[in-house]
């Protein structure tokens, strides 16, 4: 492993340190969803989730789909460090219950 891989692997490492981006993630792995998911999920502001999927964004390991007025963000799954983000994702809870909160409060995917 070169010098360069190793600094790119340790930086996508150091992104999912953050257990509000490494649940997002782990949301993204069973589904898409829109910021206004995730700032009810996790009782954020519009302006955090953004700040989160930017890093996220920018580190290709999400990517974002403009629906109307709404983006809705996914994993970029043909990203080179996907296989290593899907590993780690194996060693987190699973996120379905946010979904299922979503869904129980009538605000799964309420942007479409």
């Amino acid at each position: 492993m070169s010098n360069e891989q190793l600094e790119a692997a340790a930086n996508i490492l150091k992104l999912l340190g953050d257990k509000t981006r490494l649940s997002m993630m782990g949301m993204l792995l069973i589904n898409e969803c829109c910021v206004c998911e995730f700032v009810d999920v996790f009782s954020m502001s519009q302006p955090a989730i953004s700040q989160h999927l930017r890093k996220l964004k920018d580190a290709g390991l999400v990517k974002e789909q403009r629906r109307g007025q709404w983006i809705i963000y996914s994993l970029d799954q043909d990203n080179k460090h996907f296989p290593m983000v899907k590993d780690v994702l194996k060693y987190i809870p699973k996120q379905e219950e946010k979904f299922l909160w979503l869904e129980e409060k009538g605000l799964r995917i309420s942007c479409d």
